[in-house]
């Protein structure tokens, strides 16, 4: 699961997975979906449309944490979809503010982000 992805193969994940079945996949998709379903995070239903693997939702749901946590450190009135904000209030990343009402990073997100900064700058 250490697969380097593009941005573009980002955006083509989050489109599979708002796909309606029996819709043509846009030229997004098909310009990803042979990498995407050769490192598995993609994969042929039966009737030949495509849907996400557990994996493929596991890495965009990590990509969307990623996202929901420098979106907080650059504006903390941004708004973060329930599982996002869920998930990173129970790992302690962020918080409510008392006072705003708003999340706020944690020092532990703090930490965290400023490791993913450093390591996705080395790759």
């Amino acid at each position: 699961m250490n697969h380097k992805l593009s941005i573009d193969e980002y955006d083509a994940l989050e489109q599979i997975s708002k796909l309606p079945k029996n819709v043509k996949p846009n030229a997004c998709i098909g310009r990803n979906t042979k990498r995407l379903t050769g490192i598995k995070l993609v994969a042929y239903r039966k009737d030949g449309s495509l849907e996400l693997t557990e994996n493929g939702r596991q890495v965009l749901f990590i990509k969307q944490c990623i996202d929901g946590l420098r979106a907080i450190a650059n504006d903390a009135e941004t708004k973060l979809s329930g599982p996002v904000a869920i998930f990173l209030e129970k790992k302690g990343h962020i918080q409510i503010n008392p006072e705003s009402g708003l999340h706020e990073m944690s020092q532990r997100g703090k930490e965290c982000l400023a490791d993913i900064e450093i390591n996705s700058k080395k790759a």
